[in-house]
């Protein structure tokens, strides 16, 4: 099911939704202040082109007073404009009953979308 659903995500907008943050992260990455945000971009591009049968996990050092600085950057610089992103297309999506597998693929990418440093996505076993 995992990959049905992969494959109609990307046909309808996961491919370039995923290429943006990935083609946005490279960019970001010119610069050296810029790396660790670019690489956290290119993260969440890989993460929004396969969702389905994957889950969001928390890394050991997710705490550390690094990375909550960081995620405080994030969140006020570009992270509440992608969520919002996110949840405005989950909403939309979830008007219909065939929207609503990818309305939680949405939902699920707002928290890595706000809070991207100390979390990653992991395949399901």
């Amino acid at each position: 099911m995992s990959l049905l659903g992969n494959i109609i995500w990307l046909i309808f907008g996961g491919f370039l939704a995923g290429l943006g943050y990935i083609l946005g992260g490279l960019l970001l990455c010119l610069t050296i202040i810029g790396i660790p945000f670019g690489l956290q971009a290119i993260k969440l591009g890989t993460a929004t082109m396969t969702p389905f049968g994957r889950e969001i996990v928390e890394d050991t050092n997710a705490n550390s007073v690094v990375n909550i600085i960081l995620n405080v950057v994030w969140m006020l610089v570009v992270g509440w404009g992608i969520a919002i992103t996110h949840l405005t297309h989950a909403l939309i999506l979830a008007i219909t009953i065939i929207g609503l597998p990818f309305a939680k693929q949405h939902v699920k990418l707002v928290v890595i979308a706000l809070f991207p440093f100390g979390r990653r996505f992991q395949r399901i076993s």
